[in-house]
């Protein structure tokens, strides 16, 4: 299995644009990562049925409004991210990073996770580089939740993987 850490499991947030994805890619330089979004299954339909994968702030509210109808109708995306965490634990993975955008469904997904066991903790990425209003609640809602860790993504991105990568340390060694 190589090096060992704790597994961990990071539900990560923050607004679109902040460089969540450039991070979990840093990360998956260091650790065995498995990166996955609950918006995921979404844009799967989405691009089954005409969106053509543009980050717009209309096909952001799209996503957004989608996701939500999925959420009420059968819980599709936490169904989704639930089945991943559990394939997660059971796997040589070290680490998961696990999108989700509203705090309600952190909430939810923390509560249907919590019986699987593992160790899962919550992270806000900030920038001062994006914008503040996206027009959809996934978006603009992001700060509405108690996060355990934040992280601020405003250096040069040559400095960027070596300061999340010590951040990220320091998070395993807590456990």
């Amino acid at each position: 299995m190589g090096k060992t850490v704790n597994k961990l499991a990071i539900v990560i947030n923050g607004r679109g644009g902040v460089g969540k994805d450039t991070l979990c890619e840093f990360a998956a330089k260091h650790y065995r990562t498995i990166n996955i979004s609950t918006i995921d299954p979404i844009k799967k339909i989405a691009s089954e049925n005409g969106w053509n994968g543009e980050k717009t702030p209309r096909a952001r509210r799209f996503l957004s409004e989608l996701k939500q109808v999925f959420s009420d109708y059968n819980d599709l995306p936490t169904v989704y991210a639930v089945n991943a965490y559990k394939s997660f634990l059971e796997s040589d993975n070290e680490l998961m990073f696990i999108h989700i955008r509203e705090a309600g469904q952190i909430k939810h997904f923390l509560k249907r996770a919590s019986p699987y066991g593992g160790r899962i903790v919550t992270l806000l990425v900030r920038s001062r580089r994006v914008r503040k209003s996206y027009g959809n609640s996934s978006d603009d809602e992001v700060e509405n939740y108690r996060y355990d860790y934040s992280f601020q993504n405003d250096r040069p991105l040559r400095d960027t993987e070596e300061a999340f990568v010590s951040f990220l340390k320091e998070i395993i060694g807590k456990g």
